[in-house]
């Protein structure tokens, strides 16, 4: 029997000066790797220790997250970014959430218990309200977990959802989901902003209504959310900060710049060279969170030319892996082999071969495909770390394959409503998800909401559900040793690199830390930080 227990215990210089320098060959990559495996990787300080400091109790931060448009939403079925996440376990609170093992811990769900995997007893904790005095019953919980089955919501956890047969209220603290097959996965699945618990009946999301550890002052999409102190949150002395203003800023360098002014206290998504200046003065510090996160070119397999499978395989071949995470990223990141799988975990499998730079393999795939001589457009933005060095790399190197790769780059406002899954040829980003089968899930599943490359396979559809109920950690990791060989093979989305998410902060800042599961410590620091005195 399962059962949680109480406690909770912009292009670089050296690159673009390798790219104008370099002729694309055999001798020229090798030249080109050198140099990007001499710049400075510089190791971030460890993490500071708080156990011995006091918290202090008071003031207000003022973060910022790189996204920000006017689709930036406090609905979590509609979440699709890091800002929206971070806001939305601001004002929210989940059945159970992760720790910074990415284990499950109990949350609103004093306890969830299952013999089997299929149906799950869950009993709130007591004494719990909204921030409008309501107190969470079992009916909430029941009303937040079905709208994600309704089409017309339109959640990003429809495909979860879907598992859940049957949900119902055995008593005002207690609610029992059954499931359509066994999911051992569940207590980490219900962990996610997707699933954060609402009032029954929510229609406004301006008010933010939950039981999290602020109280919605303010929101306007795009530019700043404001948050008090929930002084009536089910967590004994949590939040430390009376407020906090979480603001959009996409623009790089005028969020790092208003960090080191003072303006900000603590900002997502730096680049390398941001690491080294703020390091450098001394009055800051870096959090390095190594996860599954990853930038990704997506290639459409519903439609020309990624309908052809040799023209795939020809992209795959053609990745410049290992001058990315030297050059681009200047070490903070791993090559990844078109998986996202990362290679420290668990159910990595480790027995596909890593697929090389080749660019004569990549010739006769393009060749094979009819495809020589053939331009390509690839859709690329500043914002997706990576993407647009990495299109202009394949730029370079598509000359020497045969190809014509013309590299477009678009405003980010409006990019994932507009561009995102729907250019033949074009970048993703794709933030660490606790279980393999949530993001399989949610990007990869025929029937899956965001299918970026639109791959359809029967086989691997299959293999993920049937992968959930299986108990058997032996057979479990197989099967998904199997999955991730499927989509080495034949699925559109291609992933160079794992990318280490930085965050920078005032040293001002206390009690944060990196962790696995996101950038801002699983986009929820707003909970644990507070400001010296």
């Amino acid at each position: 029997m399962s059962k949680f227990r109480k406690e909770f215990n912009r292009v670089t210089p050296s690159l673009t000066q390798a790219i104008n320098e370099v002729a694309i060959s055999r001798r020229g990559m090798m030249k080109l790797l050198s140099a990007g495996a001499m710049i400075s990787t510089g190791l971030i300080s460890p993490a500071f220790s708080f156990a011995a400091e006091t918290p202090v109790k008071g003031g207000k931060l003022r973060a910022a997250m790189a996204n920000a448009s006017a689709t930036d939403t406090l609905d979590p079925a509609k979440g699709n970014n890091s800002s929206d996440y971070t806001r939305q376990f601001m004002f929210y609170s989940g059945l159970t959430e992760l720790d910074k093992n990415l284990t499950a811990q109990p949350a609103l769900a004093e306890s969830i218990e299952s013999s089997d995997g299929i149906s799950w007893l869950i009993k709130l904790r007591p004494g719990v309200t909204f921030h409008d005095g309501k107190t969470l019953t079992a009916q909430d919980v029941v009303w937040s977990l079905s709208r994600h089955k309704d089409p017309a919501v339109a959640s990003t956890a429809i495909s979860q959802a879907r598992q859940f047969s049957r949900i119902t209220a055995v008593s005002p603290t207690e609610v029992k989901l059954v499931l359509t097959q066994a999911n051992f996965d569940l207590p980490v699945v219900l962990a996610t902003s997707p699933f954060l618990i609402l009032q029954e009946g929510t229609k406004d999301f301006s008010k933010a209504n939950g039981t999290g550890p602020y109280i919605c002052q303010s929101f306007t999409p795009g530019v700043s959310t404001v948050g008090i102190k929930n002084p009536h949150y089910w967590k004994s002395g949590l939040p430390h900060l009376d407020q906090v203003e979480l603001l959009g800023v996409t623009d790089q360098a005028a969020r790092v710049n208003a960090l080191m002014s003072g303006d900000l206290h603590i900002v997502a998504t730096l680049t390398p060279s941001d690491v080294k200046r703020l390091r450098q003065s001394g009055q800051f510090g870096v959090l390095e969170s190594k996860s599954g996160m990853y930038t990704n070119l997506i290639v459409r397999t519903d439609m020309k030319p990624g309908s052809n499978e040799d023209f795939v395989l020809g992209m795959k071949y053609l990745q410049p892996r290992e001058i990315m995470v030297k050059t681009v990223m200047q070490g903070f990141g791993q090559v990844a082999n078109d998986t996202p799988v990362p290679p420290w975990h668990p159910l990595y499998n480790k027995e596909i071969p890593q697929r090389p730079l080749d660019v004569e393999k990549a010739k006769y795939h393009f060749k094979k495909a009819g495809m020589t001589g053939a331009s390509v457009e690839i859709i690329t933005t500043q914002n997706i770390e990576g993407a647009v060095e990495g299109g202009q790399l394949l730029q370079q190197l598509g000359r020497s394959a045969g190809m014509n790769f013309q590299v477009r780059r678009v405003p980010y406002d409006g990019y994932w409503s507009t561009h995102w899954t729907k250019d033949p040829v074009g970048y993703g980003s794709i933030n660490p998800r606790p279980t393999l089968d949530l993001l399989l899930s949610q990007f990869y599943l025929s029937d899956a909401p965001n299918n970026e490359s639109g791959w359809k396979n029967p086989q691997f559809d299959q293999l993920v559900i049937a992968a959930r109920g299986e108990g058997d950690q032996a057979k479990r990791k197989q099967m998904y040793g199997d999955i991730q060989q499927l989509i080495y093979d034949h699925c559109g989305t291609i992933i160079p690199t794992f990318i280490s998410s930085l965050d920078g902060y005032s040293n001002k800042v206390k009690g944060v830390e990196a962790w696995p599961s996101g950038m801002m410590m699983g986009y929820r620091f707003h909970e644990f930080a507070w400001l010296a005195s």
